[in-house]
C-alpha cells in the first residue's frame, strides 16, 4: 500500500493557437517523470491531448506545431452555419492520429465538445479520434458544427474552458489544469473572427473562475496577449507552457506526496 501514487490527470483547456502551450507542459512532466494516467481536453487541448494520448511524443507534437499553416487545416466556403467547413481539419488530424478510436488511446483521453442544440456538455470517449477532436475544435460562427449521430457538435471550451471535472469522473486525484485563455481588456476587433474569439474570451474568464476551485494545480502559461488565431509565435507558446509547468514542479510534486500521506494514514487506521 505504501507503494501506492496517487492517479494524476490532465486538464487541457481550449484557445486556439494559445493550445500550443500544452506541447510544453506536456513536455516537462515527461522528462520531470511526472506520470499522467488521465486527459481530457477541450478544443485545442483536445488536439494536443488527443495526439498525445495516440503516441505522438512531446518533440513530434512541437515539430507538428512548427511547421504548422492555417492553410493546410482551413477550407472556407460560402457562410450557413460556418465560415470553415473543417474537412481538411479533419483529414489531417486522422493521419496524425493514425486513424485510432478514442478507447485505443494511453493514457485515456476523454474530448469535451457542446451540444449546440440543447446547450448540454457532450464527452466523448469512444469513437474516432478525429470525428470527436474536430467536434471539440469547432468554433462557433468560424467552423461549421460537427455531426456525431444526432447531435450537432460546437467547440467545448463554450461549455467546459478547462475540463476539470471530465478528467476526475475519469479517476484522477491530483488534477493539473493547463488554462490558455487570454482576456484583454482593450482589444483590437477588426474583423467578425475578433469579435467571436473575444467573446469566447469573455465566457472563459468566468467559466475558469469556478474551476480554479476544483483544480489541486492551475497552469496558467499566457502571460501577455496572444491571438488565439495567431500561428505565428508557437515556439514561444511552446516555451510558455514549459515555463508554467517548471514554476509549478514543487506545488505539483507537494500534491502528489500529500495524497500518499494522507492514503498511507487512512490504511492504518
Amino acid at each position: 500500500m505504501g507503494g501506492e501514487r496517487p492517479k494524476i490527470g490532465l486538464a487541457l483547456g481550449s484557445g486556439g493557437a494559445r493550445g500550443f502551450a500544452h506541447i510544453g507542459v506536456l513536455k516537462v512532466l515527461e522528462e520531470e517523470q511526472i506520470p499522467i494516467d488521465y486527459i481530457a481536453g477541450s478544443s485545442m487541448g483536445a488536439l494536443v491531448g488527443s495526439l498525445y494520448g495516440v503516441g505522438q511524443s512531446p518533440a513530434h507534437l512541437e515539430r507538428f506545431a512548427t511547421l504548422f499553416r492555417r492553410k493546410y487545416f482551413i477550407d472556407f466556403i460560402v457562410p450557413k452555419l460556418g465560415f470553415v467547413a473543417g474537412v481538411k481539419a479533419k483529414e489531417v488530424i486522422r493521419m496524425l492520429a493514425k486513424d485510432k478510436k478514442l478507447e485505443e488511446l494511453h493514457p485515456p483521453v476523454a474530448v469535451v465538445a457542446t451540444d449546440i442544440k440543447n446547450g448540454e456538455r457532450v464527452v466523448l470517449r469512444k469513437g474516432d479520434v478525429a470525428t470527436a477532436v474536430r467536434a471539440s475544435i469547432a468554433i462557433p460562427g468560424i467552423f461549421v458544427p460537427e455531426k456525431v449521430e444526432d447531435r450537432l457538435l460546437v467547440d467545448g471550451g463554450v461549455i467546459d474552458r478547462v475540463p476539470v471535472s471530465v478528467v476526475k469522473e475519469m479517476g484522477a486525484d491530483v488534477t493539473i489544469a493547463v488554462d490558455v485563455s487570454y482576456f484583454r481588456t482593450e482589444p483590437e476587433l477588426n474583423t467578425v473572427y475578433d469579435i467571436i474569439m473575444q467573446s469566447m474570451d469573455i465566457m472563459a474568464r468566468e467559466l475558469v473562475r469556478v474551476q480554479e476551485i476544483d483544480s489541486s494545480i492551475m497552469l496558467r502559461p499566457i502571460v501577455e496577449h496572444s491571438s488565439s488565431l495567431d500561428f505565428s509565435q508557437v515556439e514561444r507558446l511552446i516555451e510558455r507552457g514549459e515555463e508554467a509547468a517548471r514554476e509549478q514542479l514543487p506545488e505539483i510534486r507537494r500534491c502528489m506526496e500529500t495524497w500518499k500521506e494522507n492514503n498511507d494514514e487512512r490504511f492504518k487506521n
